[in-house]
């Protein structure tokens, strides 16, 4: 190669080098750009399993897995608390930056005590896995239009008819935003979801 040409290619690059040093300086994130979040947490006011209200403040702060399940479900809902069990909750479970909530859709069903005995049940720290009821609307309204890992489009006209049964978890990152949506039933996607957690963490 001759010696012209070398001192183009070696010009080129330096102007790319360059190019890229100058838009990371005048452009946050230009190097690694951001997607805009799926959804974001709105305020709420919920009962934990010790009768203990959880609101957006107790999301602020923390990478948070969001769930919807119910204490009688006999079809998805242990396979995914398995599954969540077995690759998120054991890999967490002492980092006090990471936390799991489980809404249920049974609201009428899962009282307190129940989702209690529920929780006692899995034998989880209730620190790190928090377990929830409250009123219908307001939680099926979070898994809807802030969560979004159920279409709004299935809501129907009355909330006694409506009922959410979705595989689907959603994961925040610190400040309260659904970075992406995954399959509890589907092993591969949580051992994604753990990676993620990883390094939302370190943000």
């Amino acid at each position: 190669m001759s010696k012209k040409r070398l001192f183009y290619l070696g010009f080129f690059a330096l102007l790319v080098v360059g190019f890229f040093a100058i838009m990371s300086m005048v452009i946050p994130n230009f190097t690694n750009p951001t997607r805009p979040p799926i959804g974001e947490v709105k305020p709420f006011r919920f009962i934990n399993q010790d009768g203990q209200p959880v609101t957006e403040q107790d999301v602020k702060g923390k990478v948070t897995a969001i769930e919807y399940f119910f204490t009688t479900c006999r079809g998805i809902c242990p396979r995914m608390n398995n599954n969540l069990r077995n690759v998120i909750y054991d890999a967490y479970k002492d980092e006090p930056g990471f936390q799991i909530l489980s809404h249920t859709c049974d609201p009428e069903t899962d009282s307190v005590s129940r989702i209690k005995r529920y929780a006692d049940s899995m034998g989880v720290n209730t620190q790190r896995w928090v377990f929830l009821t409250g009123r219908k609307d307001s939680l099926y309204d979070m898994a809807r239009h802030a969560y979004k890992i159920d279409d709004p489009a299935n809501n129907l006209t009355s909330i006694e008819d409506d009922f959410l049964h979705t595989q689907f978890l959603a994961l925040l990152n610190k400040k309260g935003q659904v970075v992406k949506i995954y399959d509890a039933l589907k092993p591969s996607e949580l051992k994604d979801m753990k990676k993620e957690v990883a390094k939302l963490l370190k943000e």
